[in-house]
């Protein structure tokens, strides 16, 4: 084989790579997972074996807040949801977004602009192939919840975007 034969097979080798990352992520790159704040859960912790989680939640509930899931977007059975209420962990029930904190950002995510109280939720911030996001978890039971950006409205710029199977909504009783 000629030498720019050897050349084209090593760039060949780094587009496949570089394609099966989209897809996949770099094992030798690995996850990085830091906390960037960690709240205090009202009442405690709930702790739970993987067998109690799982007796416990659908199978999608399990996949999203036990395995860091994401549901499809503008699939989640609270999109669309509009009542006064309060959304707390379907893991644990702690109380973790208000409606009145609710938005629509049109990434087919529930999303609000801050949480019912700061220490309801925790922040980790990933890093992997893809590069870098913030985690948002309930801080009662380590449930995902999903990820919050800077990109959300007035007062707080947050946008924390949710997944339905990670929320179960109560309505406000009408006064």
């Amino acid at each position: 084989m000629t030498r720019g034969g050897r050349w084209l097979v090593a760039i060949t080798g780094l587009a496949a790579l570089a394609a099966a990352a989209v897809y996949a992520p770099i094992p030798c790159l690995g996850h990085i997972r830091v906390p960037v704040r960690i709240g205090t859960p009202a009442g405690g912790r709930v702790e739970k074996s993987d067998d109690e989680w799982r007796a416990a939640l659908t199978p999608e509930q399990y996949r999203v807040t036990r395995r860091q899931g994401t549901e499809r977007a503008f699939c989640g059975a609270l999109l669309t949801q509009k009542a006064d209420g309060v959304y707390s962990c379907v893991c644990c029930g702690q109380p973790l977004f208000d409606a009145g904190g609710r938005f629509e950002s049109g990434t087919g995510w529930p999303s609000f602009f801050r949480p019912v109280d700061d220490n309801a939720v925790s922040l980790y911030e990933e890093r992997d192939a893809f590069g870098v996001r913030t985690e948002v978890t309930c801080s009662r039971c380590d449930a995902h919840l999903g990820q919050v950006f800077a990109d959300g409205p007035r007062p707080t710029g947050r946008r924390y975007c949710t997944n339905s199977a990670a929320l179960a909504f109560t309505p406000r009783p009408a006064p």
